[in-house]
């Protein structure tokens, strides 16, 4: 048994004034009505959501029946699995149907962070790491550490960094549901500035995520359900891989648990990378973007800038990258972005993506990461018919 996305739901992302549990109904409620699901055919419910502190709510599995009475008694679960609790929620529900236990799911990703200031926030993702070694360490100091280390042995690729920003900064224009929807150029990007300034060295401001609001939603099915929904989204692989949780017991410069998974990925669908025609990436950070290239085969380990100047990677380019904007100018509304990447993906392989829409994108893949390479998540979407 095969499962299908038939639906889905985004709410915006940015600092936004509703609650945690209307963002859930929300993004719920639109991609039952995209589906054009009844409540009462719902078999069960997961929901991606971190929190880690980020607000006082860390019971949340129910909140998605306010949507409608029809949903009471419908079993929920909540998954946490960091920065890629969202595509947790998404493998939980697709593992049920493929169980033949479930034949219609619905998967809600969501986090409610601007609550918190910038020093609550980083606290918060902070718990994300191995305490016992880094845990005095913030995320942009430990992908800082990373970048710098990165640079010693390939040469200092800040202007490459800043190419990435500024790329997804450009196509986050087209995206209606984007945090920031602004082109602010390479040269902002690149340059040291008051309003663009130095983070966690080598990392500026425009080289990290945002602190994002939003949720968003799929309705899964069974495949031999699909059939009877206007538009069916199958998953021609998906492959979860974890790796240590301490950096000190990887090589780090490898991102040997990415690679792994993409290579799962790709051998389980029969493809190549080459045959790719976009890729929703986790660049919570640009050089895990940069890095990303690498472990997923558009270059070799070392060489992910030649994908930045040879054009590979943008919206013209044979194997686009992000073209939503990224968690870089979309947001990173940490449990939503996982859901937000598969939905997205799906909108694009039926013709649906509006502005942000490719021509012949036929084939898309996802990769969700938690921590610094640990919990990696890869999914490859094809339109069903």
């Amino acid at each position: 048994m095969e499962a299908h996305i038939v639906g889905w739901g985004h709410t915006p992302f940015g600092r936004l004034d509703e609650t945690l549990e209307e963002l859930i109904c929300n993004a719920g409620r639109e991609a039952m009505e995209h589906a054009q699901v009844d409540p009462k055919d719902v078999d069960g419910i997961w929901i991606g959501h971190a929190n880690a502190g980020l607000v006082p709510d860390s019971f949340i599995s129910s909140m998605p029946l306010q949507i409608s009475s029809d949903l009471r008694f419908v079993p929920a679960t909540r998954l946490e699995n960091a920065c890629a609790s969202g595509s947790a929620a998404v493998f939980g529900a697709r593992n049920a149907i493929e169980s033949g236990r479930t034949k219609v799911a619905l998967v809600i990703g969501v986090e409610k962070m601007t609550d918190k200031d910038t020093k609550g926030v980083t606290e918060a993702l902070m718990t994300a790491s191995y305490q016992a070694e880094e845990g005095t360490f913030s995320f942009p100091h430990l992908f800082g550490r990373l970048a710098d280390s990165y640079f010693q042995a390939n040469g200092n690729k800040s202007d490459i960094l800043a190419r990435i920003a500024a790329k997804n900064h450009s196509n986050s224009v087209k995206n209606p549901l984007a945090q920031m929807q602004k082109d602010v150029g390479f040269e902002f990007c690149n340059i040291v500035s008051d309003r663009n300034p130095m983070v966690a060295p080598p990392l500026r401001l425009t080289d990290c995520s945002l602190i994002s609001d939003g949720a968003a939603a799929l309705v899964m099915v069974a495949d031999d359900a699909s059939h009877n929904f206007k538009r069916s989204v199958r998953f021609r692989s998906s492959v979860q891989v974890n790796d240590f949780l301490p950096m000190s017991k990887r090589d780090i410069l490898k991102f040997e648990g990415p690679a792994e998974a993409f290579k799962k990925a790709f051998e389980e669908a029969n493809i190549s990378v080459n045959d790719l025609d976009f890729a929703e990436v986790h660049d919570c950070f640009t050089m895990a973007e940069l890095m990303i290239y690498e472990a997923m085969g558009l270059t070799k380990v070392g060489q992910g800038s030649r994908a930045v100047l040879d054009g590979t990677v943008f919206s013209e380019g044979s194997t686009p990258i992000n073209l939503s904007g990224g968690l870089k100018a979309k947001g990173h509304p940490v449990g939503a972005t996982g859901v937000s990447m598969h939905a997205l993906a799906a909108a694009q392989v039926v013709g649906e993506a509006g502005l942000m829409q490719k021509t012949s994108a036929n084939l898309g893949c996802i990769f969700n990461m938690g921590g610094t390479g640990v919990a990696n998540y890869c999914s490859i979407l094809e339109a069903s018919r």
